[in-house]
């Protein structure tokens, strides 16, 4: 089975419980595969990003495989501010980061939105500035609370480039830096803990400065060691690596 994502946010859970852990979210236009049904709950793995999750079986919207194939070759925006679409001729706003499609190629009647006066923007610095502030929220992607791996995994995805959702997963693509002072706009920092397990990532803006979600998406100053916080002037993440994502 085939579904799609009709809500500006679900929650994807760890497990098949509300009061299970948000492990992430799916924004309105996300498409997965339901791998399992129990009852009240779906077990989804989503196309972008091979995640998988639960959501509850309210928020789900199943389509046919023909209309799961006309989506995959469908035209996507994920470049545009909050704008307001109609599903089923009921109005609702959608964050940036979403997947939008022409009218004549979705799968609802009632849908419809300025498609045409809506396209993709591919500078990066702008689409990453534009979450400043954004208050951080564990399993989030959305400017309504967004977590590290999420910030990063959203703003590459309105760029049209895919990496996965999580940082230890994050960091296993691109090539790797060998020093911090060949870093520029769009590069990956990748932090560890005392394990040296990934636990953080931030996106360079360049060999010295990063805007990452720590408390809430914020700008900080970078060196050979790590990241240190501007308020309280002390570093706040440990420099592991950093990697260079093809743009």
């Amino acid at each position: 089975m085939f579904g799609i994502s009709l809500l500006p946010i679900i929650p994807l859970r760890g497990e098949p419980s509300s009061k299970s852990e948000m492990v992430s979210q799916l924004l309105f236009g996300e498409k997965y595969k339901v791998l399992h049904v129990q009852p009240n709950w779906l077990k989804i793995e989503t196309v972008d990003d091979n995640y998988i999750g639960w959501i509850n079986d309210t928020q789900a919207h199943l389509i046919t495989e023909t209309e799961w194939n006309n989506l995959r070759n469908a035209k996507v925006v994920t470049q545009f501010p909050f704008v307001q679409i109609k599903v089923n001729n009921v109005p609702m706003f959608i964050s940036t980061g979403s997947k939008i499609y022409p009218k004549e190629q979705f799968v609802i009647d009632g849908y419809s939105f300025d498609f045409e006066n809506i396209g993709n923007n591919r500078d990066l610095e702008q689409t990453a500035l534009q979450y400043l502030n954004t208050p951080y929220l564990w399993g989030g992607k959305s400017p309504w609370g967004i977590d590290c791996s999420g910030f990063t995994q959203t703003v590459f995805n309105q760029l049209g480039i895919a990496i996965k959702r999580d940082a230890y997963q994050q960091a296993e693509q691109g090539t790797l830096l060998a020093f911090l002072a060949e870093a520029q706009l769009g590069d990956l920092a990748f932090f560890d803990n005392e394990e040296g397990k990934i636990t953080h990532v931030g996106i360079m803006l360049n060999n010295e400065t990063i805007i990452h979600a720590s408390g809430k998406v914020r700008i900080d100053k970078m060196d050979n060691y790590g990241i240190l916080n501007s308020d309280t002037k002390k570093y706040s993440h440990k420099l592991r690596f950093i990697k260079r994502i093809k743009i």
